[in-house]
């Protein structure tokens, strides 16, 4: 399928309510044509009416009108240059970027991932730059949801064993 008959669906999922759809769409679109800005842009657009700022950032970064909001949330959530390489999803040399600021972004998080690791590193070669992809969230620490999930996965469990234990005891009466 063409990419205008892509975006044709893509607008049809939109005024049909179905964001998701859309969303999936244009991220295939992505991958397929990594160096369309306009892609991205659509993309992060689509981010935005869920409300994820991250991503919306991250779809935009390359883009100079970007929203601080959307660019500090992503680059908090991707907190390591490598992180950010791998979420970019880009393929091929900076020089290929629309924009001048597009490839100054991409050249700035290669160089900085390059530094980081001590090697030079390559958008088209993940593995290079695979030992900083600390991608998503702080895993260390304790956080309330994961307690309350503990604690309710701690709780079904004993309840079981207790259930199974009654059972036992009442086969012996």
């Amino acid at each position: 399928m063409s990419q205008l008959n892509t975006l044709a669906r893509v607008d049809a999922d939109l005024v049909a309510g179905r964001v998701p759809m859309a969303r999936q769409r244009l991220r295939g679109l992505v991958s397929s044509y990594p160096h369309d800005l306009t892609l991205r842009r659509r993309l992060a657009q689509v981010y935005r009416l869920y409300g994820e700022e991250a991503e919306a950032g991250r779809w935009m970064y390359l883009e100079e009108d970007r929203s601080v909001e959307e660019t500090t949330a992503f680059e908090a959530r991707y907190r390591t240059p490598g992180g950010r390489m791998k979420a970019l999803a880009w393929r091929g040399p900076e020089t290929l970027a629309a924009t001048a600021f597009a490839q100054e972004q991409l050249a700035a998080v290669r160089t900085a991932c390059a530094e980081r690791l001590g090697r030079p590193v390559d958008w088209d070669d993940p593995a290079s730059y695979e030992g900083d992809r600390e991608l998503a969230r702080d895993t260390g620490g304790w956080t309330l949801s994961g307690v309350v999930m503990g604690g309710g996965c701690l709780v079904g469990v004993v309840g079981h064993v207790w259930l199974w234990v009654l059972g036992v005891m009442s086969l012996f009466e």
